[in-house]
């Protein structure tokens, strides 16, 4: 979920959902962790209007696998809204087996794939399904994040992918890619121990975790498609071809909200490299202005307390998407609803990029932002209002 273009200079490759081996992630995090200088803790008075539980903020690093931090998360969350204890699920574990998937496509497919860290939220169910789960303490990935370590990773596993699709095929590839990746992030044990007692992956993912994928459903919306009806999601992580289910812009707010209510937590697709967004600061919002015509007092202090926001209608948020002005670029978990000073509502944001901004890891992010900037989302099944699983035949 990334691309990478002069917009990107306001992305962290290293925290977003997809990233291409090799792109220099650190500059990145740091560009964006200090693209503006207001200080919106001083200036903005945000509170909880509903807040749903979810687990420690977690930090990936310099990987671009925040699709599988914040999917994962969001799955604690369901773990917690099911009356269940809590897992540290292993997000590396997820990566990992999606890396494989990923490497067996792009050979099916003679190299027409992208490849790289990225991901989407759908990935983490995916592999639930196929390979099970793990905890955190049973399997880190090698501290696969670290700085240089993705970019290690990726040069070595991308020329085995390349010789595979190029001359004369070679039936060995497929070991010498999983060993190659498990010479990096650490080999899978068949069994581990948790709490006392021992399990496969498959066995911990039933027995403890005990969530169904069928019950997660991607939805995204885009005028290209049928409404209500599934369609791929085109964009270039979308390494599986998997497909979401088409709603109208305003029913993606209007889901997310029925379904905080409802005590439903969501694990959210977005672009990130908007100006209106700052991770520092912990707010993004849609600026009435576009900021090449704001002045420089407007833009030092674009964070500095509630701003008027532009008014989003279907045509501006498909017209972005086309020209590439949003990218699908980072996960995040939506886990509530809060009010600033003025009455205005925004969604409460988990982040996985550690807990150094101004929220301690969180973010507040405005409904027209997720109106405009939603590339997916992803809930259980019952958190969308039943006359729209209606309409999409989703029983």
């Amino acid at each position: 979920m990334t691309k990478i273009s002069m917009k990107s200079l306001w992305l962290s490759a290293g925290l977003l959902l997809g990233t291409t081996a090799g792109f220099a992630q650190d500059n990145l995090v740091n560009a964006l962790k200090n693209n503006q200088s207001a200080n919106s803790a001083t200036s903005f008075t945000f509170t909880p209007v509903i807040n749903a539980e979810a687990t420690s903020v977690k930090n990936q690093k310099s990987s671009g696998t925040c699709w599988s931090y914040c999917t994962n998360s969001f799955l604690e969350s369901e773990m917690i809204r099911m009356g269940k204890k809590p897992v540290d699920l292993a997000e590396l574990f997820t990566a990992r087996n999606t890396y494989i998937e990923k490497g067996i496509n792009y050979v099916r497919m003679h190299g027409a794939l992208t490849l790289g860290d990225g991901g989407a939220c759908h990935d983490v169910t995916n592999m639930l399904a196929k390979y099970g789960a793990m905890p955190q303490e049973a399997y880190n990935g090698n501290d696969y994040g670290s700085p240089g370590s993705s970019e290690r990773m990726n040069k070595l596993t991308e020329a085995i992918l390349k010789k595979a699709v190029e001359g004369k095929f070679d039936p060995t590839w497929k070991d010498r890619y999983i060993a190659t990746i498990d010479s990096c992030m650490g080999a899978v044990p068949e069994k581990f121990t948790y709490e006392g007692k021992e399990y496969t992956p498959k066995t911990f993912a039933k027995e403890v975790v005990g969530i169904n994928p069928a019950d997660y459903v991607e939805l995204g919306s885009f005028t290209s498609s049928p409404y209500y009806e599934k369609a791929v999601l085109m964009v270039p992580d979308n390494w599986s071809f998997d497909q979401v289910y088409n709603v109208q812009m305003d029913d993606i707010t209007n889901i997310i909200d029925h379904a905080i209510k409802k005590g439903f937590t969501v694990a959210w697709a977005s672009d990130v490299s908007e100006k209106g967004f700052s991770w520092k600061n912990g707010v993004a919002y849609v600026p009435a202005k576009d900021f090449e015509s704001m002045s420089i007092d407007e833009k030092k202090t674009m964070f500095n307390g509630p701003k008027a926001e532009k008014e989003i209608t279907v045509e501006m948020r498909q017209a972005a998407f086309d020209n590439y002005e949003t990218t699908d670029d980072h996960g995040m978990q939506i886990t509530g609803i809060a009010k600033d000073q003025a009455g205005k509502e925004y969604y409460i944001v988990k982040n996985s990029w550690g807990v150094s901004n101004d929220y301690k890891g969180y973010l507040y992010v405005t409904k027209n932002f997720v109106k405009y900037k939603t590339t997916a989302f992803l809930l259980h099944k019952n958190g969308i209002p039943s006359d729209l699983r209606k309409k999409m035949a989703i029983k």
